[in-house]
């Protein structure tokens, strides 16, 4: 069992994150885990911030020549602008006197989390609210990306549409039908939209999000958009029936859901599913090569809350930006009355680094899945213990039913 715990604020000193459970002796260098830090900063129409924060993640514990003991791991990612904040955002008295926000804005957590927690001032809400967090899962999501590799378990994403703008290529449908080959891998497409300033794989699909996003930039609005995370080398068993909360599906709907901004999840063909004949939607099992697979993939690699052996596909919906530089209405809670909603710091598109945010939520529960699936205390001990079980599976599958 992993699990982590993020701290810190958007403009206090940094971000720490602890995660534990990792088997010893897993190779991770800090490089590793800030060149997935700088594919989150990528991306047309991302806002100021990201040209003064070059995020890098410091480890504190658990990593000696470049292994894990087996220990909690702990990252810190220092805010480059805390040196503006220092007396903002001070732990003890402030030196000087700050004004409080008492206006919140639209689609934030601002106004709830300041009536939760009996706040009176909405900077108190705002800090911890704000996606600057997911630095940190990202950091700690490439620990268990890394842990994946090792078992040639590959994750990556694409951004599917920005503000309404789809390929004519139909890319995710080609997923469902043509992510059965042996050498389709996914990382090799999260390279493949990466070469692109808005992470998509089409260069006149690009072409057109640029443009749009450059409109309104111009009237002070923002976009949304949609992203396909791919999961590749799963074996076949990762999750449960058993209960509610063993469905691998089930986590991987909450991991997503839980990003900033995202509003929808689905796996596999999701919500087209519900509207094509049985016949139409699910995967016929047929004989490859003397191994049981699926004719297609529309199940995005998941049934009965289990991976299929398939790539695990997921399509996920993020809002607009709720910032808007062109604010809409809102309450000034100090007088009650009715004032624009104020402006701050922000992007006018962020659906690429969402997407590299995803791979790293994907890479996070199904590497929780696969070492409740194999445990091991050190990676030695995990890579026998699914060596036994994968080579293993179809002659005890075969075995079984010929009793």
């Amino acid at each position: 069992m992993i699990r982590f715990l993020t701290a810190g604020e958007s403009h206090g000193k940094g971000l720490t994150v602890i995660a534990e459970g990792f088997p010893s002796n897993l190779k991770i260098e800090e490089s590793y885990i800030n060149s997935h830090l700088a594919r989150r900063q990528m991306g047309y129409g991302r806002g100021g911030r990201m040209k003064i924060e070059t995020d890098t993640a410091e480890i504190l514990s658990g990593i000696r020549f470049q292994k894990t003991l087996g220990s909690p791991i702990s990252l810190f990612i220092k805010n480059s602008d805390w040196e503006n904040w220092t007396d903002e955002m001070a732990s003890g008295k402030p030196k000087g006197k700050h004004k409080k926000i008492t206006v919140p804005r639209p689609g934030h957590a601002d106004l709830v989390g300041v009536s939760k927690y009996d706040l009176n001032d909405i900077r108190n809400s705002i800090e911890r609210s704000s996606a600057r967090e997911t630095a940190a899962r990202v950091a700690v999501g490439s620990i268990a990306r890394r842990f994946l590799e090792e078992f040639g378990i590959h994750v990556g994403s694409y951004v599917e549409s920005i503000g309404g703008i789809y390929s004519t290529e139909q890319f995710s449908e080609k997923l469902f039908n043509n992510s059965l080959s042996k050498n389709f891998d996914a990382w090799s497409l999260a390279q493949e939209a990466d070469a692109s300033a808005v992470r998509v794989l089409d260069k006149l699909q690009e072409e057109k999000i640029i443009r749009k996003i450059k409109k309104v930039k111009k009237i002070g609005d923002t976009l949304g958009g949609t992203f396909i995370t791919v999961a590749t080398g799963l074996p076949v068993g990762l999750g449960s029936f058993i209960q509610y909360d063993t469905k691998l599906s089930a986590d991987i709907a909450h991991v997503m859901m839980s990003i900033n901004a995202v509003k929808g999840v689905e796996i596999g063909t999701g919500f087209k599913a519900a509207d094509a004949y049985g016949s139409a939607s699910h995967d016929e099992i047929v004989m490859k090569n003397g191994e049981l697979t699926r004719k297609t993939n529309r199940a995005g690699g998941i049934e009965g809350g289990m991976t299929t052996g398939l790539p695990v596909i997921v399509r996920t919906a993020m809002k607009p930006i709720a910032t808007l530089m062109s604010p809409i209405e809102a309450v000034d809670l100090s007088t009650m009355k009715k004032v624009i909603s104020r402006r701050e710091r922000s992007d006018f598109v962020a659906v690429p680094a969402c997407a590299v945010i995803g791979e790293s939520m994907l890479s996070w529960v199904l590497a929780k899945a696969f070492l409740q699936k194999f445990g091991g205390d050190s990676m030695r001990e995990t890579k026998d213990n699914y060596k036994n079980y994968t080579t293993k599976l179809q002659k005890r599958l075969s075995s079984n039913f010929r009793k």
